[in-house]
């Protein structure tokens, strides 16, 4: 009685956190899907511009000579950071007609890093990805968006958790992969949905969580940047702004000092928040595909080019950067992405089916309700 009595409990449970959380989920499942495949989608849709063909073995010019190509280009404005394609040859300046750049205000030069010739500029825009990922990131409502859909994957997780407690006595009867065939539509459904959550019950689990984490993500940077920044920054805050000195030599100290991590962008001395008046912030991340997405900020002063500061990544942004490749399965190349995709179809179908499972449940249980009326008021005359 008592063992009946908790398989209700956690049947209730199953079936409400799934219905409150499924239209949710069903639009990340269905957004998530292209986004696992961004990059392929991105070069298919997008004009980028690509590095003109030259003899393999071309050196590289140094960065303070982009710099200066920049300059040349918009003179008098200020170069606020370099980005250093990693697959191209190729270094993107972003200049600003003000010091601290307004939104929008600025202009980013795609520069051939063997030549210094100006490709051509990118034009600000939202490309189709980039709204599909703005619709699954935060459905267009900022941090409250990310909050909410970060409390749907807390209701997933317990949603796979009761599922499991629910039908696992009862799959345990039946052979794996059984669907009972000559039995009503509704327990084929119902074996179907079962073997399918059981399936992807693991994978499931994981891309819930680590979606649920990077909801987190912007309180949890901007707690390292409360916690940390202002202690870090204190002696050069109020400072005037240093003058650059040489990017090139201090990227090159950057990687002498850290062979195993590449470097991805600059960010020249600057008063604005996401900077430091006295330092060049160089941006480095791992040098594997699982560790690519762990950015770690190098500090290097400005007034002598050779002091490095490295502040310690605290435990709950490394979390979150290693939740971030298991999330989106881009670390394992076109193969994982594959499975990821695969995975993210038959989780649609596990939804889909419960949600008709449910429906099917109270029609059925409403045409009951007039036969037992019935049987009561005959067995009462």
């Amino acid at each position: 009685m008592v063992q009946a009595r908790t398989i209700r409990l956690w049947s209730r449970i199953h079936t409400w956190t799934s219905l409150v959380c499924m239209l949710f989920l069903l639009m990340l499942c269905v957004t998530g899907l292209p986004l696992v495949f961004h990059d392929e989608i991105d070069d298919l849709l997008e004009d980028e511009i690509t590095a003109p063909a030259m003899p393999e073995g071309t050196l590289r010019l140094s960065l303070d000579r982009m710099i200066a190509a920049a300059q040349a280009r918009f003179p008098g404005q200020y170069v606020l950071m370099l980005n250093l394609k990693q697959t191209e040859p190729l270094v993107t300046v972003a200049v600003s007609p003000t010091a601290v750049p307004a939104p929008g205000n600025f202009h980013r030069l795609t520069l051939d890093a063997r030549t210094a010739a100006v490709l051509g500029e990118e034009a600000p825009h939202q490309g189709v990805m980039d709204v599909v990922l703005r619709i699954h990131k935060d459905m267009f409502a900022g941090l409250p968006g990310e909050l909410f859909l970060g409390a749907m994957g807390l209701l997933l997780a317990a949603s796979i958790v009761s599922g499991v407690v629910v039908y696992w006595p009862f799959m345990r009867r039946l052979d794996f992969g059984t669907i009972r065939r000559r039995s009503s539509p509704r327990a084929r459904w119902l074996d179907t949905h079962n073997l399918l959550g059981i399936v992807t019950v693991t994978w499931m689990m994981a891309v819930g969580l680590t979606g649920m984490i990077n909801t987190l993500a912007t309180p949890l940077f901007d707690l390292w940047r409360a916690q940390l920044i202002p202690v870090l920054l204190a002696p050069h805050m109020g400072k005037p702004v240093a003058p650059i000195p040489s990017v090139q030599a201090a990227v090159e100290r950057v990687r002498a000092r850290f062979p195993d991590r590449l470097v991805t962008s600059v960010t020249m001395p600057t008063a604005a928040r996401f900077g430091s008046p006295q330092h060049l912030v160089v941006w480095t991340k791992g040098a594997t595909p699982f560790t690519a997405r762990m950015l770690q900020p190098m500090l290097v002063d400005a007034n002598d080019g050779r002091t490095i500061v490295a502040p310690e990544v605290p435990w709950y942004l490394k979390t979150l950067q290693v939740s971030r490749p298991l999330h989106f399965g881009d670390y394992g190349g076109l193969p994982l992405k594959i499975i990821w995709a695969l995975l993210d179809i038959v989780t649609i179908i596990v939804l889909v089916s419960g949600v008709y499972l449910w429906v099917a449940r109270r029609k059925s249980s409403v045409r009951r309700k007039p036969l037992d009326a019935g049987r009561t008021a005959a067995a009462g005359a």
